[in-house]
């Protein structure tokens, strides 16, 4: 059965919810503010500047969610705010981590887009569209971590990547089983 929206494009979750222009707003603000929290939830890794942290669920989640455009709005509000002073970016970061969260904004308009073409709707469908949203993160933020720490490729991905890759897929895997059951929940409605 096809999801489809008033325009005619596919569906996500978020657009199940009434009142348009509120409804979005309050979407963006939660994406954001989602994200910072869980950024809190960070570990430091000895030899490398980027920590563990759940943000990086958040952030594909939120994709997923609220479709590219929301989505990449409530990042690029996060990192706003963020380089403003609100606190909630991961505590052991600092500026070698920055170009990982400018890679959320792209992160999670490409799993929203994926979403819209039903890349949530079953679990092997997430597990593609969230390992593609992983993969752009890494895209953004690795070279980010080059320039900002004078590493050379194979040592930046030693430190920002090889560290990070068990998390991820463990990440992958919580995602494949919410979103397919998110949609279940909501029993894919046509609206």
């Amino acid at each position: 059965m096809a999801i489809v929206s008033m325009t005619g494009r596919r569906a996500v979750l978020s657009d199940l919810l009434p009142g348009a222009r509120v409804r979005d707003v309050a979407l963006v603000l939660g994406g954001a503010a989602l994200t910072g929290l869980t950024a809190q939830v960070s570990f430091p890794v000895p030899g490398t500047p980027v920590p563990v942290t759940l943000q990086t669920l958040a952030v594909l989640l939120t994709g997923a969610a609220l479709g590219p455009v929301r989505a990449a709005f409530a990042m690029g509000l996060y990192l706003a705010l963020g380089q403003l002073g609100v606190p909630w970016f991961a505590p052991d970061g600092g500026n070698a981590t920055l170009g990982y969260i400018v890679g959320f904004i792209l992160a999670a308009w490409v799993v929203g887009a994926l979403a819209r073409r039903g890349g949530d709707r079953t679990p092997l469908r997430t597990v593609a569209s969230i390992g593609v949203g992983t993969l752009v993160i890494y895209a953004v933020g690795v070279p980010w971590l080059m320039l900002a720490t004078g590493m050379d490729v194979g040592t930046a991905v030693a430190k920002g990547v090889a560290p990070f890759l068990v998390g991820d897929l463990i990440k992958v895997l919580v995602a494949a089983g919410l979103l397919p059951a998110a949609w279940k929940l909501v029993g894919r409605r046509e609206f």
